[in-house]
Formats: C-alpha cells, sequence, structure tokens
C-alpha cells in the first residue's frame, strides 16, 4: 500500500498511530512497540520506519523516495496491564484480519477513554498492603510491617491528590519521600521501636523507580540506546529526588524528636514470607490495573521468580541469584503468555517487581548522604550489576521459552 492509496491508507496509519500511542503511555518500553508497529505496517501492506522515545514516537510510512513522517509527542504514563491486555486483543484482530482497521482504531478510542479499573479505595488501600507486605520480604517485623502499611496508604492518598493538583505530580517523588521519612522517623522516636530505615524503604516501594532502571538497562542492551539513555536518565532524576526528599524528612524529625532508638525487627516465621508475597501480588495487580483473572497467574510468576532468586543467590550470590529469578519469570511469563494468548508483560512486570534494585539503588542514596561514600559507590554498582543480571535473565528467557506469535 503506497502513502497516497486514500481513505484505506488513512485508516491504516490512524490505526498503527493510536496503537502506538496507547502502547507507550501504558508501558510498552521502545523494543516491542517498534517490533509491533512494524509487524502491524507489514501485515497492512505498507512499509514503515519506526522509532520510540521515552517522549516521542517517529513513524515514517511508505518507500524512501516517497515516505509521509508523522510525529507524536508522548509522555511515559503509569503502566495499566488491564488496558494492554484489551489492546493486544484489538491488534491480533487486525493483524489476523479478523478486524478493519478503521473498527481497531475506534476500539483503540474506546479503551483510551475508559477509567481506571479499580476505584480511589482499592487503589489507596493497594499501596499500603504492598508496601506492609514488601517489609515482610525484606525482613521487617510486625511494627515495620504496620508503619509501612500506614505510609503507603498516606503515600496512595497522596498520589490521588496529586491527580487533582496541577503541578503536584512534578514533584510528587520528593514529597512522597519526605513523608515516609518524617513519618517513620516519627513513629520510631515516639510510637513505636522499629527500623525506620526499613519502613521508609518498604514504604516507598511503588515509588522507587527500579523498574524503570531495568527497563533503561534492556533498551541499552537490545541497541535503543536513545531511548535506554533516555530513561536512565530519568530514573537517576526520580532516585535523586527521592534521596531529598528522604534526607529532608530524617532531618526533620531529627530536629523535632530527637534522634529515635535504632531496633532490630523482631524475627517472624517463615511462612508469613509466603503471606507477603501473595499480597504484594495482589497489590501490585490493583497498582498495575491487571484484570482480576490473571492474579494467579501474577502471583505465581511472583513466587516462581522470589523464591528461584533465594535459591539462586544463596548458591551463587546475589547478582547470579537475580539472574535465576528473572529467567524463571521470564519462562512462565512467556507461558503463561502462550497458553492464555494474552501478552507476557502482563505476567512479568508484577512478577519482576520485588527483583528490581530499586531498594539497592536507595540504599546506595542513603550511604552517600550519610556520607558514607565508599559503601555508597559499592552498592550503587551492586545494583547496576543486579539490574544486567535481571536483563539478561530476561533476555534468555525469550531464547529458551519464545514469545508467542502476534500474526
Amino acid at each position: 500500500m503506497a502513502p497516497d492509496d486514500g481513505e484505506e491508507w488513512a485508516h491504516a496509519i490512524g490505526f498503527i498511530l493510536r496503537l502506538a500511542r496507547a502502547l507507550h503511555t501504558y508501558g510498552y518500553a521502545a523494543q516491542p512497540l517498534e517490533e509491533v508497529m512494524a509487524l502491524a505496517s507489514f501485515r497492512l501492506g505498507m512499509s514503515g520506519e519506526f522509532f520510540s522515545t521515552p517522549t516521542s514516537i517517529f513513524a515514517a510510512f511508505g518507500e524512501r523516495e516517497r515516505q509521509k513522517t508523522y510525529l507524536l509527542r508522548v509522555e511515559p504514563g503509569d503502566v495499566d496491564l488491564g488496558k494492554l491486555a484489551r489492546l493486544d486483543q484489538v491488534t491480533v484482530g487486525v493483524l489476523r484480519a479478523t478486524m478493519r482497521p478503521a473498527e481497531g482504531s475506534r476500539r483503540i478510542d474506546a479503551i483510551v477513554a475508559d477509567p481506571p479499573r479499580y476505584g480511589p479505595v482499592m487503589t489507596t488501600a493497594a499501596f499500603g498492603i504492598a508496601s506492609g507486605a514488601a517489609a515482610r520480604l525484606f525482613g521487617g517485623g510486625l511494627n515495620e510491617m504496620a508503619a509501612a502499611a500506614g505510609i503507603g496508604v498516606v503515600i496512595g492518598l497522596l498520589a490521588l491528590l496529586a491527580t487533582r493538583v496541577r503541578g503536584l505530580a512534578h514533584v510528587f517523588e520528593p514529597i512522597a519521600a519526605f513523608i515516609a521519612s518524617f513519618t517513620a522517623a516519627a513513629l520510631g522516636a515516639r510510637v513505636l521501636p522499629l527500623s525506620s530505615f526499613l519502613a521508609t524503604l518498604a514504604g516507598l516501594i511503588v515509588l522507587v523507580p527500579g523498574l524503570t532502571l531495568t527497563i533503561a538497562m534492556t533498551e541499552i542492551s537490545t541497541r535503543h540506546l536513545v531511548s535506554g539513555t533516555a530513561r536512565l536518565s530519568g530514573a537517576v532524576m526520580l532516585f535523586l529526588g527521592i534521596a531529598f526528599g528522604v534526607a529532608f524528612g530524617s532531618t526533620l524529625a531529627l530536629h523535632a524528636f530527637g534522634p529515635g532508638t535504632t531496633a532490630q525487627p523482631v524475627a517472624l516465621p517463615a511462612w508469613t514470607n509466603l503471606v507477603a508475597l501473595a499480597l504484594a501480588a495482589l497489590g501490585f495487580v490493583v497498582l498495575l490495573k491487571a484484570e482480576p483473572v490473571d492474579a494467579p497467574w501474577i502471583i505465581l510468576t511472583g513466587a516462581l521468580g522470589f523464591y528461584g532468586s533465594r535459591i539462586g543467590a544463596a548458591t551463587l550470590g546475589p547478582e547470579l541469584g537475580t539472574f535465576v529469578g528473572a529467567l524463571i519469570a521470564g519462562i512462565a511469563s512467556n507461558i503463561y503468555a502462550r497458553l492464555r494468548d494474552r501478552p507476557a508483560t502482563i505476567a512479568l512486570v508484577p512478577g519482576i517487581l520485588l527483583l528490581v534494585p530499586g531498594s539497592i539503588g536507595y540504599r546506595s542514596l542513603a550511604s552517600l548522604l550519610r556520607r558514607e561514600v565508599v559503601l555508597g559507590v559499592e552498592t550503587a554498582f551492586q545494583m547496576m550489576l543486579i539490574a544486567v543480571a535481571l536483563v539478561a535473565g530476561m533476555l534468555i528467557a525469550n531464547i529458551v521459552s519464545p514469545h508467542r506469535r502476534l500474526d
């Protein structure tokens, strides 16, 4: 199909551009996004070249001498696994010729216009559940879990406010980090004996950009250098914003309440890890807006990846342990995709959230803020090694257990 083929060409182009914007908004990285656009262009009888960055998409259609180029100005949005699943159904319908591109465009517009799957009450509760469960998985006791859950709920309320107050979204992470650090320090000084560091980390687990860092490393590894470098810069700025908020909050709490007691978490039975893992996965189901039908697969993938990394770390070290966990989670998500004919991303993203090295990056910045430079640099280097191991595990999983075919 040439660029001057009239209405049919316009419908095809409109479908591809709408699909690209929607997939980008709801969480697709550069490589899968460009692959889907190229495949859609080929199946619709057009030649096309595509280029994606975190803030823009370029699409050129037609032979090189007669190309028409389109620019989409986009911004990274919140991951929405439910809408990604529905967009995938539309994509498959058009690629398999059971749906016309014009109908596909109408359905994409309807999907984008739909309100979030989960309401504000459930979303706020999910912040608290995920943070409280993460505190247990990080080795915390009941006090740390309670404090982290409370901090998570407060951050969830702040996230709702950020959608209504103009400009708040641009400083959301530093403000949330300030609230988490100040609250944890105040609780540790005046209310409960707890590890304020662990409670702060678990309370912020949803905001720490470990997933962004992992996606950036994946894009760089797959030679999408512009997108990967830009995303990596964004992750670094988020880390710095969170570090500033934590430093401000802890310093203010120190002046207000004095130095708190440094308490060691009270050990809990091993079976509580299983409960915490399931609760964390359910929290991420809501926060990532996945469909309830996918919850069992998400929990299973998360459990396989988490315990795979624990067993691997015990025998091979933390870096190779993360590789093992990511490899297992990647294989499990690809099996899910082939069995259910749905995107592997739905099971993979929540499944690896507890493996991503965001918590280690937070520890690195915390060490640097305490002027423990050697420890901070060493921890940052470990974070990068774990990120590389995580990316390697996911990429090799795609070789061992290939993705399903869309066409």
